[in-house]
């Protein structure tokens, strides 16, 4: 794509270009909207399933009748307890994390443009991809790196989006950039017929 374009006092062309949107440097203002999604399916199964087998572990259990049938039966159980309780603190860690990161965004001047276009959903898909991605899921660091860059949340994909971060109280009272072209060091000659 190259560097990105120069402000627009600083251009040597002077044509027309799409029209950036800018965003508010001090963010969305207000609360985050309600959450839009469900449970996590996935952590939701496999509680679900554990328990399952925490249920089919103590009946056979009560079922053994000889040593080497309950030391099975016992090991099995001792599996899906364990992996029960790993998928219940996944679930509680999960959820918190996402509500930290969905009200953080949620106060990003991107989040300005989310809002105008509904984008509710797409915000809390990507939440819930890079709270697992930093779980250390490799495939959820994919889409949510996808995402990221389809919500404006790096550099270059605020670029595509044509969206600039502007400090509006700086832009008032600050002063102006002159131009390189008016800053040459040929400003003071004049021409001579």
């Amino acid at each position: 794509m190259g560097p990105p374009p120069k402000p627009a006092d600083q251009r040597a062309r002077r044509n027309a270009s799409p029209a950036m949107t800018q965003l508010p440097k001090s963010g969305r203002p207000g609360r985050a909207p309600a959450w839009p999604l469900g449970p996590d399916f996935a952590i939701e199964l496999a509680i679900e399933e554990n328990a399952r087998l925490v249920a089919a572990a103590d009946a056979e259990l009560a079922d053994a009748t000889t040593a080497k049938e309950r030391g099975a039966a016992k090991s099995r159980r001792t599996k899906a307890e364990r992996a029960l309780a790993h998928a219940r603190a996944m679930k509680k860690l999960q959820s918190g994390q996402e509500k930290k990161l969905w009200a953080a965004l949620w106060k990003t001047p991107q989040a300005t443009q989310w809002e105008k276009r509904g984008w509710y959903r797409e915000v809390a898909l990507y939440v819930r991809h890079q709270v697992k991605a930093e779980a250390g899921s490799l495939d959820d660091s994919k889409e949510a790196r996808q995402r990221e860059d389809r919500l404006g949340l790096n550099d270059l994909a605020m670029l595509r989006l044509r969206w600039e971060i502007v400090d509006t109280s700086a832009t008032a009272t600050g002063p102006r950039r002159q131009s390189k072209r008016n800053s040459s060091k040929y400003r003071d000659l004049k021409v001579v017929s």
